[in-house]
């Protein structure tokens, strides 16, 4: 059932304690609560249940009842496309009608799912085509948590796998500022951890800001979850213009903030993303400083060929230009994996997410296959 204006309350977005505590207003025995929250947490977050009719474990009595007074209801897609490279993005409209992009970027036997936190964004970071976008409204616990739902159902990765998944990784790098909504995406992720449901381990997810420093030692302590960082330039003066957060939490008070996360070691790095620019920040002299600044940080580093979009100010460096930076990060001892554009033909690549609900939908391409939901 896709989700709309429904007065039944939605269970998706409810932990353990969330569906008792909404069992017991519906009138549940109390003696009873706990154990039917535990079954119907597992139908939803481990099984996939779409429907109270799918929960064959419980009785068709009490599923009846279920459904009268719930709903585990998904968004709407609003389209689906499916990339030359495989890369899937998904446009997903909620119950107001707005709308956030997910998109899985596969691998052989693996593949990362890059989850919206925010429809719109409030940062403006210049190179990024979510940044033109204005920040509508953070997502709630139930939308961030929909995402892997909704893409599982699409990939058929029901119940939840033990060994080898295609959704192996959830990167927190989709529309939005995560650690500006960070209340619903913690409790989102600490859903998506639980080990009785979709069961994503910690170290299988990042979550990625722009700079965000007052929430960066919480979301370690609390998450303990990956940290990526959108770096993008090696002085104030440019990231000021390029992510423009920065003029409020400068580059120095970044770095002290990473050098004390408390997930980070050597076998849990920090990565940077450094989205390569041609002439703007990507010249020798700024691979040198780079590895200056991150001295003593257990680090990798990400460069990102910029992916275009329309209207964009930029240009991708030249690959002679990104070999040579690579080259120097990588002679200081530190991984600098360039990242090959994944999705570019649906608009799917990294710093291409933009929702159809603010663009009026112009920007489909004819190279991808569209599936309207």
């Amino acid at each position: 059932m896709a989700d709309g204006f429904d007065a039944r309350p939605n269970l998706i977005g409810m932990d353990r304690d969330d569906i008792a505590a909404a069992l017991l207003d519906a009138g549940e025995d109390a003696s009873k609560v706990r154990m039917r929250a535990n079954q119907l947490f597992h139908w939803i977050y481990y099984r996939g249940a779409r429907d109270f009719s799918e929960m064959t474990s419980i009785s068709k009595a009490w599923r009846a009842d279920l459904h009268e007074r719930f709903r585990i209801g998904r968004p709407e897609v609003s389209s689906y496309q499916q990339s030359e490279d495989g890369t899937r993005k998904w446009l997903m409209r909620f119950a107001d009608g707005h709308e956030a992009e997910t998109v899985h970027i596969p691998e052989a036997d693996r593949g990362a799912l890059c989850v919206s936190s925010q429809v719109g964004c409030t940062l403006t970071c210049s190179f990024c085509h979510t940044g033109t976008q204005k920040l509508v409204r953070n997502l709630t616990v139930g939308e961030i948590v929909a995402q892997m739902l909704v893409a599982r159902d699409t990939i058929g990765e029901w119940p939840s796998p033990r060994g080898e998944r295609m959704i192996s990784n959830i990167v927190m790098m989709g529309m939005g500022e995560p650690l500006l909504n960070y209340e619903n995406v913690a409790k989102a992720l600490k859903i998506v951890m639980d080990g009785e449901g979709i069961s994503l381990s910690k170290r299988r997810i990042t979550l990625s800001t722009s700079g965000v420093v007052p929430l960066i030692e919480r979301c370690g302590r609390e998450l303990e979850v990956n940290l990526a960082i959108s770096l993008h330039a090696v002085n104030d003066e440019l990231r000021d213009v390029l992510v423009p957060i920065n003029r409020k939490h400068p580059i120095r008070e970044l770095l002290d903030a990473c050098r004390t996360y408390p997930a980070a070691n050597n076998a849990r790095r920090i990565t940077w993303e450094y989205v390569m620019l041609d002439g703007i920040n990507d010249s020798p002299a700024e691979a040198r400083e780079l590895v200056r600044l991150i001295k003593g940080i257990p680090s990798k580093v990400n460069l990102i060929p910029f992916n275009p979009w329309p209207g964009a100010p930029y240009a991708c460096s030249k690959p002679e230009a990104i070999e040579k930076f690579a080259k120097i990060v990588n002679d200081a001892g530190y991984s600098s994996p360039v990242r090959t554009p994944r999705g570019r033909d649906i608009m799917a690549a990294c710093g291409q997410l933009k929702s159809a609900s603010e663009r009026g939908r112009r920007e489909k391409t004819g190279a991808a296959e569209i599936v309207q939901a």
